[in-house]
């Protein structure tokens, strides 16, 4: 039967190329690695997205890193440029600001724009914002197709519970918000906390002219050796010499092979060292006898906080950090240790268990991030569940990426996207190519929304907590790895295998794993008219109609697939006189 005379259906072409794409308004919250490098990828790799990434300060950011500095970036924007193994948070601002800048990120960010509340409309398939200008206190409303929180998973500052903070008449602050402004000198200076962010404050501010240090330890903790010593001993550098000369700064900017070796010696050893996160593994068992002894050697002057400091738990239970002077600085004699627990603060100081007070300029909160809460704002769902609902007892999204009941809702650093050994910068990349394809498939495919399915979340689940199990995560530490604020059974900080192994799982979306709802009832419309872009030539103005200049100026490349490719041929098989052969040099 000729289909022209079936009155029976009412299918219509979508006239439209195939690969056109139709617009989609895609909207990210937060602007630090995870969003700057959504801002490149999204417009590099999809077309027509109407893309805008919101982030309530009043710049893009970051902060210091205890690794080493040439794995904390983006793969293909090295910075030949650290001043020390460990950048300082100016220098990743800097970073990340200059990558903005290079990439045209900033023609998408909105600095000084919170989102305040996100509501999934089920009737119209879209996600409702509402936004709050921080500087003007304007509040707005916008939608869009896709979300993204790429906050991260330590965006939500952890204050200790003590009585009386609020009534401490000196200067509060969180090590997470750091004020620039503040003069340490001649003050008498409490900090909280000795976890990674402690270790890393605490010898700054012990040098500071005329400082007094209390330093408030709860906590047993691993300081290893800094990470990369091997690395720096293989390239010929001084491990103790954690700050480059300017003559290597320029040599590494001069010579792009000897900072990629260099880079990928660093790679190589974070990603050779995952069997230490095995419990009573040979790596393990080494390694707590190689930094409990080196941890007694720099704490000899005070033999004391070698014996409270040093853990009975393995490596890595805790987060383990090198903590370049950290221990050097505990046995300065401007620094006190204090391992009773503070049971107020006064006006003018701290209260220990034992009745004794310790006068205080300053009280810096060391204390860790919110690590198993959702967004401190309303993220809500299909039919109203709310992401705190559905975070309880703990959080969990499927990869780290998608959680079920939150349509065309994806999570740069989610739960479970941390790594202990390796890099994490890589793992944030791997997301975001992830999510990029399924903006794509949503796009090209015309699908409304796609939905994690409730039972692959579930295994996932199952998944994690049998792989932690015969891990020293486990083990009895207080750690933000953690659900129940750090002491639960589950752990939801960190990715289940080592960065090697996220980056495969990740390579490729399981579109088994989602539901589909499409936009057409015949889920092939998404075919369009039977052209493709590359057939349109470029087009002109004229009094207002669309032409053709007449030329052979395409919008894409009509015989796109004809370019070279370089297939390797066995050696064996290589014509040495072969010229097109000639053209690539092969791999051997």
């Amino acid at each position: 039967m000729d289909i022209s005379d079936d009155k029976s259906t009412s299918f219509n072409l979508k006239d439209v190329p195939l690969d056109s794409h139709r617009r989609m308004k895609v909207r990210v919250i937060g602007a630090g690695y995870s969003g700057i490098y959504l801002g490149i990828r999204i417009p590099q790799r999809l077309r027509n997205i109407d893309l805008h990434i919101y982030e309530k300060n009043k710049d893009v950011g970051g902060v210091a890193c205890d690794i080493p500095s040439h794995s904390y970036q983006y793969t293909f924007n090295p910075n030949p440029h650290w001043s020390s193994f460990y950048a300082p948070g100016s220098e990743i601002c800097a970073y990340l600001k200059a990558t903005a800048e290079k990439f045209g990120v900033m023609r998408f960010v909105k600095l000084s724009h919170e989102v305040t509340s996100c509501t999934w409309d089920n009737e119209v398939k879209r996600w409702k914002l509402d936004v709050r200008r921080t500087d003007t206190g304007d509040i707005f409303q916008d939608d869009a197709d896709v979300l993204v929180a790429a906050r991260g998973g330590l965006s939500n500052p952890s204050w200790p519970s003590i009585p009386g903070l609020k009534d401490f008449a000196g200067e509060v602050m969180h090590s997470a918000l750091w004020s620039d402004e503040y003069d340490f000198r001649n003050k008498r200076i409490g900090v909280i906390g000795n976890g990674s962010s402690a270790i890393q404050i605490v010898p700054s501010l012990q040098k500071i002219e005329g400082a007094r240090l209390s330093c408030f330890v709860r906590s047993k903790t691993w300081i290893t050796n800094p990470f990369g010593d091997v690395v720096m001993n293989k390239l010929g550098l001084d491990p103790k010499q954690l700050q480059f000369t300017r003559e290597q700064r320029q040599e590494f900017a001069q010579n792009p092979q000897k900072l990629f070796k260099f880079r990928k010696e660093i790679e190589v050893d974070g990603n050779t060292i995952h069997e230490v996160s095995f419990r009573d593994s040979g790596m393990q068992r080494s390694g707590m006898a190689l930094f409990r002894a080196a941890m007694q050697q720099r704490l000899a002057p005070k033999p004391d906080i070698a014996e409270f400091l040093i853990p009975s738990f393995g490596i890595g239970c805790r987060r383990a950090t090198p903590g370049p002077g950290y221990l050097e600085a505990l046995g300065e004699d401007n620094v006190d240790f204090v391992t009773e627990e503070i049971t107020a603060v006064t006006s003018d100081g701290a209260t220990l268990a034992s009745g004794r007070s310790i006068r205080l300029d300053v009280l810096v909160c060391a204390t860790g991030f919110q690590t198993s809460k959702a967004p401190p704002f309303l993220i809500a769902g299909r039919g109203g569940l709310t992401l705190t609902e559905r975070f309880a007892p703990f959080p969990e999204a499927y990869l780290s990426l998608a959680v079920d009941s939150f349509p065309n809702y994806f999570m740069m650093l989610g739960p479970n996207s941390a790594i202990g050994s390796g890099s994490l910068t890589s793992i944030l990349e791997a997301e975001g190519d992830y999510i990029v394809k399924c903006i794509r498939k949503l796009q090209k495919e015309d699908y409304a929304t796609m939905t994690v399915k409730p039972e692959r979340v579930r295994d996932w689940g199952e998944y994690c907590h049998a792989y932690f199990k015969n891990t020293v995560y486990t083990e009895r530490c207080n750690s933000w790895y953690k659900s129940d604020g750090g002491t639960g059974d589950r752990i939801i900080g960190l990715w289940p295998g080592s960065t090697l192994h996220a980056l495969e799982a990740l390579r490729a979306p399981r579109w088994e794993d989602f539901d589909w709802e499409s936009r057409n009832a015949n889920r092939l419309r998404w075919l369009g008219n039977g052209w493709s872009v590359t057939h349109t030539k470029v087009e002109f103005e004229d009094n207002g109609q669309k032409q053709s200049d007449g030329r052979d100026e395409y919008q894409g490349d009509p015989a796109w697939y004809i370019e070279p490719e370089f297939v390797d041929v066995p050696l064996e098989k290589r014509p040495e006189d072969d010229p097109w052969l000639k053209m690539r040099p092969f791999s051997h």
